[in-house]
């Protein structure tokens, strides 16, 4: 027997004054339902979840909902003015006996309830509105990003309390493991139509792109028609004029069927180009450590990072990620312990903190404002990459259109606030990219391409992330800290790393797992092996080669900039062809010259430690 309907929409159309964001949408919500709704940023999922909680009217159709039927909503932005701890709001409208609901949610999403209202972070205020719906036990309950700002081990305690609930549950998520654990079917709203697919969320992007695929087939057939019609409107009317008004009337529908066809909107134009290139060493931690007051951050991590690698960090809320980033990008000094950086580096740096963007800021003084995209002179361009671009043309790169270029920022969407950051950090050139939480509030459309974007850089990247699959598909050195002082290296991604977290016993170095070909944790200094003693002209060697290395790399990027010029190839194809030799024999003069510095560096370095 079929679970009851609890709610319906019936040919819903919903706009602001412009094309509808819901135009005829059908939707029956049943009982125990776990529906994923998906779809670009800005397509009106918020809107929906809204119509549904019936927190807005549509402008056509219906809404209708069994009676007595409770409804929750957590929204991303939620309005805590009126409570003074995060606590109370959480609690809001349940009675004494019912308050163990939010302690106990509290403890799963890791948040303290008696935390004031205006201390609160964002993130501690959405995960005091998750918790919130969770304590009302509802029959529906909507989900509006819930991942954003939990940790791992919130968001699997998340994924068990909804296969426990007895609710139905419409979430929105861009997070693709939260949703291959949850959902059961798919909600898809594109273009203002809903459609619906059974079964979980593993198979909706191969249907998506059947879907796309057989709408341009149609779109390919209505066009050659219309210029067939047309045509013979030119050639055949003035012969039969009165007989054939009917087939002008057809074209003129046809014409209007085609008009009526919404193109998709297109991928943002996501492109990062790597500044000069760096030394093949990037990073280099030697028994790092820091602290706060009594409380022990990180204890003795040894961490080799090399050009090219992705180093991901996982760990709970508040177990030091972000202060580990600001360790290796030398934003602050370690308590004790060495780090070395390489040689050449640029950074660029994308801040988790949203709230870094001035609400009242437009996106034209958001891109303009920015130091590193000034353009001398001019007040409308800016410098992408170090090429002059026009404002608004780089924004609609990143799907913004004319209008929103001289809005301000408030009015954007989590998603769109997320696209704007990506458009100020990949305007700049680097060669060693941060990225504090890039998922937040991203579409998988532009999840997608961004680790596409990501697998083509071929500068370094260290990365602050919850979402496992991106992390997944990604990372090629995860660090994890358990939140005890403690940080484990492991070779991958999330898979790799899993078994760290909450936190077992330290992996011992020799069965280290994080010694690959590319990137590697230092072993402590009781198990490096003994190494024999530099010579005098070893050690001068030592001391020569970094400035050696840095004349290389002068050299190496003098080549580059002469063989970037196009027109070289075809007006002196001789000199084009001896550039190229000299540009390969200084790439490999290079190489050498590091490996043999990191060579002779791990040396010293052991024979230093032994003399200890």
């Amino acid at each position: 027997m079929a679970p009851p309907a609890l709610l319906q929409l019936s040919g819903v159309t919903l706009g602001f004054g412009g094309a509808p964001v819901l135009d005829g949408v059908d939707l029956v919500i049943a009982a125990g339902e776990r529906l994923a709704l998906v779809g670009r940023n800005g397509s009106g999922k918020s809107t929906l979840l809204r119509l549904i909680a019936g927190q807005v009217e549509p402008d056509a159709g219906s809404r209708s909902a069994a009676p007595g039927l409770s409804v929750a909503w957590m929204e991303q932005d939620p309005d805590l003015a009126a409570h003074r701890t995060l606590g109370d709001f959480a609690a809001a409208g349940l009675a004494e006996t019912e308050r163990w609901r939010v302690a106990m949610a509290a403890e799963g999403l890791g948040f303290h309830p008696q935390t004031p209202v205006e201390a609160a972070s964002g993130g501690e205020r959405r995960r005091a509105a998750l918790a919130r719906a969770l304590a009302t036990d509802p029959d529906l309950l909507l989900l509006d990003e819930p991942t954003n700002h939990l940790d791992i081990a919130a968001i699997r305690w998340l994924e068990a309390r909804l296969a426990d609930s007895r609710a139905a549950v419409v979430l929105i998520s861009h997070d693709r493991a939260f949703l291959h654990a949850i959902a059961r079917a798919t909600l898809w709203l594109d273009r203002g139509v809903l459609r619906r697919r059974e079964g979980g969320f593993e198979g909706f992007e191969a249907w998506r792109e059947e879907t796309w695929a057989a709408e341009d087939v149609a779109r390919h057939k209505l066009d050659r028609r219309i210029r067939a019609e047309a045509r013979w409107a030119v050639e055949g009317i003035s012969a039969r004029r009165r007989r054939n008004q009917g087939r002008l009337r057809a074209l003129a529908a046809l014409r209007g069927e085609r008009a009526a066809m919404l193109r998709r909107s297109g991928t943002a134009a996501l492109a990062l180009e790597s500044g000069p290139v760096s030394g093949r060493l990037v990073i280099e931690a030697d028994r790092v450590s820091k602290r706060f007051g009594d409380r022990v951050i990180l204890r003795d991590l040894s961490l080799r990072v090399l050009r090219g690698d992705r180093v991901a960090i996982l760990g709970p809320n508040g177990a030091g990620k972000t202060t580990l980033l600001r360790l290796l990008t030398g934003q602050i000094a370690p308590d004790a312990g060495s780090l070395r950086h390489g040689t050449g580096l640029s950074l660029a740096v994308l801040d988790q903190n949203r709230a870094a963007l001035d609400p009242e800021a437009t996106l034209w003084e958001v891109l303009t404002g920015d130091p590193a995209a000034r353009v001398a002179g001019s007040s409308d361009h800016v410098m992408v990459r170090g090429t002059p671009r026009h404002v608004v043309g780089y924004l609609k790169d990143f799907l913004f259109d004319e209008v929103q270029a001289r809005g301000p920022v408030k009015a954007l969407s989590g998603g769109e606030k997320a696209r704007l950051l990506l458009a100020r950090i990949m305007a700049r050139e680097s060669n060693l990219l941060v990225l504090d939480e890039p998922t937040n509030d991203l579409d998988i459309e532009t999840l997608d391409l961004l680790e596409e974007v990501l697998a083509d850089y071929p500068g370094t990247v260290l990365i602050v992330s919850h979402d496992r699959d991106f992390i997944d598909r990604v990372a090629t050195l995860s660090v994890v800290l358990p939140g005890d002082g403690r940080a484990v290296v492991h070779a991958g991604g999330w898979r790799e790393a899993a078994a760290s977290l909450p936190g077992p016993a330290p992996v011992p170095a020799a069965e280290n797992p994080s010694r690959t070909a590319r990137s590697a944790a230092r072993p402590r200094s009781d198990a490096r092996p003994r190494a024999h003693a530099l010579t005098f002209s070893e050690r001068r060697r030592l001391d020569q080669l970094p400035g050696r290395i840095a004349d290389l790399e002068s050299n190496l990027r003098k080549l580059s900039e002469a063989l970037a010029d196009p027109s070289l190839f075809a007006t002196d194809q001789g000199r084009f062809g001896r550039l190229t030799a000299a540009a390969a024999q200084a790439q490999a003069d290079l190489s050498a010259a590091e490996e043999e510095w990191l060579d002779l560096a791990a040396r010293a370095e052991a024979e230093d430690a032994g003399g200890d």
